[in-house]
């Protein structure tokens, strides 16, 4: 079984894209900076993807679990926006 969970901070604008002639309708991808300053790609499908790219922005702090592809790539399966404050 391939599960993880990881917190960060957005360090990216979310980018989103539809796709045609694929099982996925939409993708949405976004970097993350983890507390000990590793850098992680999330890529989200369909309804997430939407949710990505509707709810979350850069320096947004996300709880994210998913899968680690073959790129070591974090495919989403659930993503939560957290409130809190933010440092300008």
């Amino acid at each position: 079984m391939n599960k993880c969970f990881f917190m960060g901070r957005i360090i990216t604008d979310v980018d989103f894209k539809f796709m045609l002639d694929n099982k996925n309708d939409s993708i949405s991808t976004f970097n993350i900076e983890l507390s000990n300053t590793s850098i992680i790609k999330a890529i989200t499908f369909n309804e997430r993807a939407d949710y990505s790219y509707r709810k979350l922005e850069k320096e947004d702090i996300v709880l994210i679990e998913g899968r680690l592809d073959s790129m070591l790539n974090v495919i989403v399966q659930e993503v939560e926006k957290l409130d809190v404050i933010k440092n300008k």
